[in-house]
């Protein structure tokens, strides 16, 4: 399988992740979204919304969405349970991800660390902060009662929201607030076959 992304970007990091833990072999093309490599007409055939990672299976079907992506890949392991409710709530926290996280803590990092917090958007990165500390409460409360997000055992839950939360302070999140959450990054950073971001 071949997998289009850029290593720098928490969505398709997750992939590589994931990849990683189930020990997958794939092939990755780097792709540079800054340059436009998302909007050529090659890449639009793949994935008319322009977006990585995209995830080119073997026999020429493609996936997108990073979360689909990884519960696609660890379908039938241990990272993505089969008991309906906790299937839910591994989703429950992937939709969190997207809609209460991911728009105020890589939207502040991708301003300032791909676009190098130009002065026209400062305002942006400021009106940012809160939303993403709300996102990292609600992290924090879970965390709290709970060694992973769904429970005691490690889901593709944890792998979404870890992406974008362990280069929090790349978007101005300290994390040192949150000791829930800093004890669940080194839990999941010992995992075997974990690999840091590139």
């Amino acid at each position: 399988m071949t997998i289009y992304g850029d290593s720098q970007s928490g969505n398709c990091y997750k992939v590589q992740l994931l990849c990683a833990l189930l020990d997958l072999s794939y092939k990755w093309i780097d792709v540079d979204i800054l340059a436009g490599d998302t909007k050529q007409a090659d890449f639009l055939a793949k994935n008319p919304n322009g977006k990585i990672p995209l995830l080119l299976l073997e026999n020429g079907q493609t996936l997108s969405e990073s979360n689909a992506i990884i519960n696609y890949l660890a379908a039938g392991t241990a990272l993505l349970p089969t008991d309906n409710f906790l299937l839910a709530k591994v989703q429950q926290w992937q939709f969190f991800e997207q809609y209460s996280h991911e728009p105020y803590i890589a939207v502040a990092r991708f301003i300032a660390k791909y676009l190098g917090l130009p002065a026209d958007r400062q305002a942006e990165y400021d009106a940012k902060q809160a939303g993403g500390h709300k996102a990292l409460q609600v992290m924090e409360q879970q965390l709290s009662q709970t060694p992973y997000l769904v429970g005691e055992q490690l889901t593709t839950a944890d792998i979404s929201l870890y992406a974008y939360t362990h280069v929090a302070d790349e978007g101005g999140f300290s994390l040192q607030q949150y000791p829930a959450i800093l004890a669940w990054l080194d839990r999941i950073q010992q995992h075997a076959h974990y690999i840091a971001m590139a």
